[in-house]
């Protein structure tokens, strides 16, 4: 039995040594030649799975330690008799976090009260879900659009699209990847979308590059359509437009995902699955040796702090997005390399909030979010 691993995979090596010949791979050297006479693939989304490099291959299983599966060829899968699976929800609270920081940061940026505004969340899955909590916690009014959670559940929680261009200040997307369809993602903020919005909101993508056309959401930016754009997703990656980036308010290498917690969580994921499938025995497997945080302690005086500073304190304790994007700007011909070698990153349930001197309402919205609170 032959695996090939992704070699940017963390907590995977000497897990299928006992049971394989494991080859560990560059994405971009995962061709087919190299998979020919594999059995499986564990991989990111950085490996194009498709029919050429498939085809011919012994590969009968695939497993993907990311959320997103469309650099996963399903139909020739099915054809094939390659059974796939991906990790949903791995990296969603990796993803809130990021988040959280951004938000916070733009808001200081821009001496802005979270509380009271309106945000907008475009995909309710398991990121747009704890995405949508987090900002219930801050005092935001929350707006949710899925059509499809909207057509299985009903349409009393969910808004059109339409109410969102009209009423959001910020608008989120924390869609798949869907070419066509009637759910159609692919270039879903174009032009006619960006020319329905009322507010000039705030809008953000931390899901998939091309749920944004880039050069009509540049235009809105130049034309005031928008107030401000913060991206963690591109088009065309790792060739970003460098017009694009210079627009933004926060420009970040693909990252919001790459919690150490997160890329655990996939890699859990795939081992697990990769068990089943061939019956290896170490379904229960866990990683091991994930790094702890070099600070896990924050300490935070509540004197003359309001509570959304406390609440930003913290956040930006366990991450700061104007770190990655500041590595961005002074090096996007380095957006893989920033990506594969993404610096520790836990997220909030790793950190002790030792807090003085705080009414109980900023403290219970940090337990909500997450953190360990308490005197020690």
């Amino acid at each position: 039995m032959k695996i090939i691993v992704d070699n940017k995979i963390p907590y995977i090596e000497g897990v299928f040594e006992p049971y394989a010949e494991v080859v560990y791979l560059p994405g971009h050297l995962t061709t087919a030649e190299a998979v020919k006479d594999a059995d499986a693939l564990v991989t990111r989304t950085r490996t194009l799975c498709s029919e050429e490099v498939l085809r011919g291959s012994k590969v009968k299983f695939i497993a993907t330690a990311t959320i997103g599966f469309d650099h996963i060829d399903i139909d020739y899968c099915r054809q094939a008799g390659i059974e796939w699976v991906n990790a949903p929800g791995c990296n969603a609270e990796s993803v809130n976090q990021y988040m959280a920081s951004a938000l916070f940061s733009y808001a200081q940026r821009k001496q802005l009260a979270l509380k009271g505004k309106t945000i907008g969340i475009v995909g309710v899955g398991q990121v747009g879900s704890r995405v949508a909590k987090t900002c219930e916690i801050l005092g935001m009014d929350v707006l949710l659009n899925d059509p499809p959670r909207a057509r299985r559940e009903g349409p009393s929680q969910f808004v059109s699209l339409q109410t969102i261009r009209e009423s959001a200040d910020i608008v989120s997307f924390h869609v798949p990847l869907n070419m066509a369809g009637v759910d159609r993602t692919f270039h879903m903020v174009d032009t006619a979308f960006l020319q329905g919005l009322k507010r000039q909101p705030l809008i953000i993508n931390t899901c998939r590059g091309e749920a944004f056309e880039t050069g009509p959401v540049c235009a809105a930016r130049l034309e005031g359509l928008i107030s401000g754009v913060i991206v963690d997703c591109w088009e065309n990656e790792p060739g970003l437009d460098l017009g694009f980036l210079n627009l933004t308010d926060y420009g970040t290498a693909h990252i919001a995902g790459y919690s150490k917690d997160g890329k655990a969580n996939g890699t859990r994921s795939s081992v697990r699955a990769i068990s089943r499938f061939f019956g290896l025995g170490i379904d229960a497997w866990e990683p091991g040796g994930v790094e702890r945080p070099a600070k896990p302690r924050i300490e935070i005086s509540g004197a003359g702090l309001g509570e959304q500073e406390i609440l930003a304190r913290a956040v930006l304790a366990t991450y700061e997005i104007e770190n990655d994007d500041r590595l961005l700007r002074g090096n996007p011909q380095l957006f893989e390399k920033l990506r594969g070698d993404y610096a520790l990153r836990r997220e909030f349930d790793s950190y002790h909030v030792v807090a003085t001197g705080i009414a109980d309402s900023p403290l219970e919205k940090l337990r909500g979010m997450g953190f360990r609170v308490g005197d020690k």
